[in-house]
């Protein structure tokens, strides 16, 4: 049987790409940082799920996750790792708590870090190891290529991890381990409550506050026609399975007017489209 460890497994993404997976027969080491939650995962998925209790900045925890799947393998390779567990901090950055910018980036950028450095002698780096050598894949964001205002950390921890991405997978062609990013768009995930639930309040007196504001009220009805989990956790197996995957795939709802117009247009005109529309610049 095939394994895969999926971190973030408790809802969205990584709920979906369980999901997915197992019903291909896979077998899913899935992160959690609630045994509850591992539990009802558990009751859910069945026997092909396996919880793993660790938060993503915690190398320790890792590091034990790390043996159990070892333990697991039974000296086969792992053949696949999804790092998925994430956070979206939100503000203007010049009004923006530095310890909540350090927060982001410790948990979108160095988290996948450790737990990479953690799994990969799993997917090839130990040649001791039996089986072909395994693959990673990294959610992205189209935040990863595209930054709006106000989601600044957010982007900016993506945009690091595609170029961390970029480098580990030239690196680990000595090992034939292979690094492939998934961006997704607008995604039905528990991200959006929460963004529901964000207090703007401590922003009331900046300038940029009725911006904000309309910026929220659009990305918030954005995210709630957002993709389905499941997805996503086919657009995983498929850069997990498939013989020549593409190094990044985007998968975005309303592609055309979400992603490759936006992308081709030039950024001074997409500046003053999106100032306008937010209040930004004088309409």
């Amino acid at each position: 049987m095939q394994s895969v460890v999926i971190t973030g497994v408790s809802t969205g993404i990584g709920w979906g790409a369980t999901k997915v997976l197992i019903g291909k027969g896979f077998r899913v080491f899935g992160s959690v940082r609630k045994e509850a939650d591992g539990a009802r995962l558990k009751k859910e998925f069945g026997e092909r799920f396996v919880p793993l209790l660790f938060d993503v900045t915690d190398e320790a925890a890792v590091k034990r996750a790390a043996g159990e799947v070892r333990a697991a393998l039974n000296g086969e390779k792992l053949f696949g790792l999804v790092n998925n567990a994430g956070i979206a901090v939100s503000g203007p950055l010049l009004d923006l708590s530095i310890d909540e910018f350090r927060k982001q980036m410790e948990v979108n950028l160095t988290g996948p870090l450790i737990v990479t450095q953690a799994f990969a002698p799993l997917l090839g780096a130990d040649p001791s190891l039996k089986g072909a050598s395994g693959r990673i894949v990294n959610i992205s964001s189209v935040g990863g290529k595209q930054a709006a205002p106000f989601v600044g950390p957010y982007s900016a921890s993506k945009f690091a991890l595609e170029g961390m991405s970029e480098s580990l997978r030239r690196e680990l062609l000595l090992f034939g381990i292979d690094v492939i990013i998934i961006g997704p768009g607008a995604v039905k995930t528990q991200i959006w409550a929460k963004a529901e639930e964000v207090d703007i309040t401590p922003y009331s007196n900046s300038a940029y506050y009725p911006s904000l504001v309309k910026f929220r009220d659009y990305f918030l009805t954005t995210g709630k026609k957002g993709l389905a989990p499941e997805r996503l956790g086919r657009a995983i197996a498929r850069a997990l399975t498939t013989k020549n995957p593409k190094v990044r795939y985007a998968v975005v709802p309303g592609r055309l007017m979400n992603w490759t117009i936006p992308q081709l247009l030039p950024k001074r005109f997409l500046d003053r489209t999106i100032g306008k529309a937010i209040g930004l610049l004088p309409s």
